[in-house]
């Protein structure tokens, strides 16, 4: 469930993606003409455009099959809101990874 954003917040996907990783909280989102919702685990730049690494939670009211830490260009992502659902971060996610190196605007802490 998505809900909306207190008046004085502000606006736009990236004010949302960043509350989403400190909060903890996560983003139904569309991507490829499909709801999805996502667990965001970090906002970092690549060649000049921001991505999100984000953990699939649910696709089509459905949980993956396999849970892994994918990779989604900020501009083909549509929709964005917070939900009410809280994610932990995944085993494994790994900020010292070099391409987050200099890149990284934010990240979830473990």
């Amino acid at each position: 469930m998505s809900r909306p954003p207190a008046p004085d917040a502000p606006q736009g996907p990236v004010p949302t993606i960043l509350e989403a990783i400190v909060r903890r909280l996560c983003l139904s989102v569309v991507y490829n003409r499909q709801p999805v919702i996502v667990a965001p685990h970090i906002l970092y730049t690549r060649h000049g455009e921001l991505h999100v690494g984000a953990v699939v939670v649910e696709r089509d009211g459905k949980p993956p099959r396999d849970v892994k830490l994918g990779t989604y260009r900020l501009t083909g992502l549509n929709d964005i809101a917070l939900t009410d659902r809280p994610f932990f971060a995944i085993e494994g996610f790994d900020l010292t990874l070099e391409r987050y190196q200099g890149e990284t605007l934010l990240a979830v802490e473990r």
